[in-house]
């Protein structure tokens, strides 16, 4: 087997800006330096152009509501806000979370009226449908609005051979699901590691890729060429004792989930259908890290295929993002990421205080915020060179701005196929329209399946994401404001395909 491809973790001391960030009216002191400060310039700065003041107006147009909204039904209107509404008030997320974590979930008379009310009110909402035909019809409506669909088969961690046999099917049909709707419709497909290798070889594989770079004569005879995954300010700490090697039986079954991820990569590049490998804590994102690269040295030939996610809230992430880059750009081979700011907040602090170690998560919001507008404008400054792609998540809604401006900057030109925003289903709907009215390519994150599996997706959406969801006011306030237009201007709209009548209120 051959071994790692890593970069000198010494690289970036070499360098005095890692890049030239996203323009802000509230940092335009700053613009002109690295936020890392080293002390040479980099000699692989990656646009030098001149840099214009900070923009004093936006691309994104966020004051026309009517034309915001203009692709938007009355009655959506209405659901999203009631549901943003409960979504972002903490005691009904509270007692949500307790209920599906308590017993009284194991009732069956209560367990089907609870699924039955989130089916209809959460569920709804924020996920595409139950079947691959109610994700398609839910594709072919925000088409229509002009926004194209990341399909996600909405399966979690599994932990033996049997599961990720299943899930493997599951994330095969979304694929050749894909295939057979309109190129333009689907931007990605999204597929989690846990759901196709057991969880525990996961933590396995992490903890000996650890070790091995703490130890670089450490052998893993199984281990493929890959990335750099880890940086010196990793978080390590899962590892403090040498681990056993894999035995036997670990090392058939990391073949058979290698082997699962090879089909599905397979498959997608015989359809052309990018594969977004979703990200995870910290404890085993070292081995999903080690199957997206080693994969995508494989996949990735003239254009990325294979994207990795990066989670802007840890601190080891613009190290880890610029190590993978130059390392892949050093062997040509196109490496596409989603960057996203992080879901796993909470535990991943109370683990690293638990033993005894500081938290990996950037010590404020700032920070976070600053770490993901910093990696964005360092990957649309390659893209804009014709490197890589790049899937920008973002419910930020200065992230947006600054990122729509950068992309301007520096030339990217309006549909470029490397460039993606994406944002939830159900979430962002102003940012969204923002972003395609100004004429970028923007993508819903779509979850299917049954309800009762895609619960952990829900509360986790609770759960983890409170901060977001109660910065949903600005969507709620644009549609507050249509909502009254439309009211002001009732209006009977045509038949409906099916017949009857129905009433639509204040249509353009």
């Amino acid at each position: 087997m051959a071994t790692r491809v890593l970069s000198s973790p010494n690289l970036l001391k070499k360098l005095r800006s890692f890049i030239r960030p996203l323009n802000s009216a509230a940092s335009s002191a700053a613009a002109a330096v690295s936020p890392l400060n080293f002390d040479e310039k980099s000699e692989y700065s990656t646009v030098e152009k001149h840099h214009p003041p900070p923009p004093t107006t936006t691309p994104l147009d966020f004051d026309d509501y009517q034309k915001l909204f203009a692709s938007v039904s009355t009655l959506k209107l209405l659901r999203s806000s009631v549901n943003l509404g409960l979504a972002s008030n903490d005691t009904f997320v509270d007692f949500g979370t307790w209920v599906m974590n308590s017993r009284l979930i194991e009732t069956p008379l209560v367990r089907d009226i609870i699924l039955k009310t989130v089916k209809h009110t959460f569920f709804e909402h924020f996920c595409a449908g139950e079947t691959a035909a109610e994700a398609a019809k839910c594709l072919r409506k925000i088409q229509e609005a002009g926004l194209r669909g990341m399909l996600a088969y909405a399966v979690e961690h599994t932990t033996d051979n049997a599961g990720c046999d299943r899930n493997f099917d599951g994330f095969l049909q979304s694929i050749e699901f894909a295939r057979s709707l309109p190129p333009s419709s689907v931007s990605s497909v999204v597929a989690k590691i846990t759901a196709i290798c057991p969880l525990g070889l996961l933590r396995r594989i992490s903890d000996l890729l650890r070790w091995q770079y703490k130890d670089p004569s450490f052998s893993l005879p199984w281990k493929l060429y890959t990335l750099p995954i880890f940086t010196d300010s990793s978080a390590l700490y899962h590892t403090l004792q040498k681990p056993d090697p894999l035995t036997p039986q670990e090392e058939s079954d990391l073949q058979l989930a290698h082997q699962r991820l090879l089909k599905l990569c397979q498959k997608c590049v015989q359809y052309n259908v990018p594969l977004i490998i979703d990200a995870e804590d910290t404890s085993i994102q070292p081995a999903i890290d080690y199957f997206t690269y080693s994969s995508a040295i494989m996949y990735n030939k003239d254009d990325p295929i294979i994207y990795g996610t990066i989670q802007a809230y840890l601190k080891d992430t613009r190290e880890r993002l610029f190590n993978a880059v130059k390392t892949a750009q050093s062997l040509e081979i196109p490496m596409g990421f989603k960057l996203v700011r992080g879901a796993y907040m909470s535990s991943e602090t109370k683990l690293a205080s638990s033993l005894g170690f500081d938290s990996p998560i950037h010590n404020g919001i700032r920070d976070t915020h600053a770490c993901f507008n910093d990696c964005a404008s360092f990957m649309l400054e390659k893209v804009a060179d014709g490197y890589g792609g790049l899937v920008l998540a973002t419910h930020n809604l200065e992230s947006g701005q600054l990122a729509a401006w950068k992309a301007r900057d520096v030339g990217i030109e309006k549909g470029n196929k490397k460039l993606e925003f994406a944002q939830l289903y159900g979430m962002s709907e102003a940012l969204s329209f923002g972003l395609r009215n100004a004429g970028f390519q923007v993508s819903k994150y779509l979850p299917y399946g049954p309800v009762d599996m895609v619960m952990p997706y829900l509360l986790r959406r609770a759960e983890e994401n409170r901060g977001l969801l109660s910065t949903s006011s600005l969507d709620r306030s644009l549609m507050g404001k249509e909502l009254k237009r439309r009211l002001k201007s009732l209006q009977f709209g045509k038949p409906a395909a099916a017949g009857g009548m129905k009433i639509e209120v204040g249509t353009p």
